[in-house]
């Protein structure tokens, strides 16, 4: 009866696992964690996408730019309008699936991210083999204030028309 009990219980948390890995999203709302679902989206709507290179659990002038800009309604009104919302986390203290980890990890080295926060702005497309191109618009960090920081992704979406 132990051993039943055991392997139970191993089972039980083998597919508790499985669903933090589905069900794994970005702290904030309205953010995509999936390149894969950013492309689907920017293709959809013709928005660029706007991806935040992020130590959510640790970086403070993230956690800064987070409550200064991201959760204000101001750039969640402005980003509904302008662009698809990708976080690219790094945290320390919290673990994130696999494939989330990697993927981060292979788009820091493409767009040579050596701190954060880091925002790019930047255009998706894919080649006849499937594999992404990237077209970057441009880039930015932290900003005191939602204007400030909109007004800077503005002036770049206004530079590719």
């Amino acid at each position: 009866m132990k051993k039943l009990l055991f392997f139970s219980l191993l089972l039980l948390i083998s597919f508790s696992g499985f669903a933090q890995t589905d069900t794994y999203e970005a702290e904030n709302e309205g953010w995509l964690v999936k390149i894969d679902e950013a492309y689907e989206l920017s293709q959809k709507t013709g928005k660029p996408i706007l991806a935040n290179f992020t130590g959510s659990d640790w970086c403070g002038w993230c956690k800064r730019l987070t409550k200064s800009v991201f959760v204000k309604k101001d750039f969640k009104e402005w980003a509904d309008e302008h662009v698809i919302l990708l976080e690219l986390d790094f945290p320390k203290r919290k673990a994130l699936p696999d494939e989330i980890k990697s993927q981060n990890a292979q788009l820091q080295q493409v767009f040579k991210v050596r701190g954060y926060p880091t925002v790019w702005l930047f255009e998706l497309n894919k080649d006849e083999e499937g594999k992404f191109n990237i077209e970057g618009l441009g880039k930015t960090g932290y900003r005191k204030t939602v204007e400030e920081f909109t007004n800077d992704i503005d002036r770049m979406i206004a530079r590719k028309k």
